[in-house]
C-alpha cells in the first residue's frame, strides 16, 4: 500500500507538507503543490478517512434528513445542499422520514453512529422533542431547514406570511370573497404559518374565520374529500390557493374532473409549482420560494456551526416571489 512516506519522498517535500496538501490546513506555494498532486497521482495514493476522522475527530460528513425527498421545492433544497458540501470537500448522508416521526428519529440515530460532523433536518409533521433531544445529548451540530420551529437552533426557511397576504390582496381585487385555501397538516409549521397568515388577510378584508373556506387534514384521503365538499357546495368557492405542490396536484385533479375552466370558473394559484410549469394551460400563479438557496444556507450555517458551537443561533428568512399567470385571470403591474 502507498503511504504518505512514499509521497514525499517522490515529491522531495516532507510528510507534513503532503499532509497540507490533503488536509488545507496551511498554505503550500503551487510550485510545491503540483509536485505533491503528481506524486500522489504517480503512485495511485488514497488517504485512510478513517485514520485522517480519528486525528481531526471530524468525518468531513453531514447528515440531510427531509420530510419528502419528492417534492419539487425538497428536491431542490437537496440540491442546495449537495452542491454546498461538495464545495466544501464534505460528503452528504440523505435520509427520508416519510413524514414519519419515528423514522426520522431512526435517521437521527443512524447518523450519530456513522459520527456525522453535524445534521441538517427538515421535520417531519408531528415531530416530537426526542430527536433534537438526542441531537443536544451527543452536541452534535444541527440547522433546521425549511420547518421553522426552534430558535435556539439555527434555521433556514422562507418567508409564508407576505405572499399569502399578497396572493389575497390579488383575488379580492377581482372581486374574489370565496378563496379556499387548501392547507393540509398544520402540524407542519409552513403550512400552519400559510393558514395564520390567510385568517389575518381575510378578515382584513372584511371576512371572518368563520366564513373562510379551508381544508385542513392529515392525509390525502381527507384531503381530496375535503376539496370535494368545497366545490360541490351550494356557494362553491370562486378560487383556491394551494399551499404546497401536492396539495396543489389534488385540488387541479378535482377542478379537472369537474370540467371547470381557469380562471373563468375558478381561479387557481399554488406553492411551489411543477416541473416544467410552462406546459400547463392555463399556466399557473406560483408562488416560488428559493429553494436551492434555502438548502445552501443551511449547509453554510451548519459549517459554520461546526467550527464554533458557541455563537448565538440564527434564524434566516428568505423571501419567494410569485410568478402570476393566466390561471388567476389579470397579471397585477409590477
Amino acid at each position: 500500500m502507498t503511504t504518505m512516506v512514499k509521497v514525499a519522498k517522490l515529491a522531495g517535500v516532507s510528510i507534513s507538507t503532503v499532509s497540507h496538501v490533503l488536509n488545507g490546513t496551511r498554505h503550500v506555494n503551487d510550485e510545491t503543490r503540483q509536485k505533491v498532486l503528481k506524486a500522489i497521482e504517480e503512485t495511485s495514493y488514497r488517504q485512510d478517512a478513517l485514520a485522517r476522522a480519528m486525528r481531526r475527530s471530524r468525518t468531513d460528513s453531514i447528515g440531510l434528513i427531509v420530510s419528502d425527498g419528492g417534492e419539487p421545492a425538497f428536491a431542490e433544497m437537496i440540491r442546495g445542499v449537495e452542491q454546498t458540501t461538495a464545495r466544501q470537500g464534505v460528503t452528504l448522508l440523505l435520509a427520508n422520514s416519510a413524514e414519519d416521526p419515528k423514522r426520522e428519529a431512526r435517521a437521527v440515530q443512524a447518523l450519530l453512529e456513522r459520527r456525522v460532523d453535524g445534521i441538517i433536518l427538515a421535520r417531519a409533521a408531528g415531530s416530537g422533542p426526542e430527536a433534537l433531544a438526542e441531537l443536544a445529548h451527543q452536541d452534535t451540530p444541527l440547522v433546521l431547514m425549511d420547518r421553522l420551529s426552534d430558535e435556539s437552533y439555527d434555521q433556514v426557511g422562507v418567508e409564508n406570511r407576505e405572499p399569502i397576504n399578497e396572493l389575497v390582496q390579488h383575488l379580492n381585487d377581482q372581486g374574489h370573497e370565496r378563496i379556499l385555501l387548501i392547507v393540509g397538516d398544520t402540524r407542519v409549521t409552513t403550512l400552519r404559518e400559510r393558514h395564520e397568515a390567510f385568517t389575518e388577510a381575510m378578515e382584513a378584508a372584511g371576512i371572518p374565520a368563520k366564513k373562510q373556506l379551508t381544508v385542513l387534514a392529515e392525509n390525502l384521503k381527507k384531503i381530496d374529500a375535503g376539496i370535494s365538499k368545497a366545490l360541490a357546495a351550494a356557494k362553491p368557492p370562486t378560487a383556491v390557493i394551494a399551499c404546497s405542490t401536492v396539495l396543489a396536484a389534488a385540488a387541479l385533479r378535482q377542478v379537472q374532473q369537474r370540467g371547470l375552466s381557469m380562471p373563468d370558473d375558478i381561479a387557481f394559484a399554488t406553492f411551489d409549482g411543477f416541473a416544467y410549469a410552462d406546459l400547463f394551460e392555463p399556466q399557473l400563479t406560483t408562488v416560488r420560494q428559493p429553494a436551492f438557496k434555502v438548502g445552501a444556507t443551511a449547509a453554510e450555517l451548519l459549517a459554520k456551526r461546526i467550527e464554533d458551537k458557541s455563537g448565538e443561533p440564527s434564524t434566516v428568512r428568505l423571501s419567494p416571489t410569485i410568478e402570476y399567470r393566466a390561471s388567476t385571470g389579470v397579471i397585477p403591474v409590477v
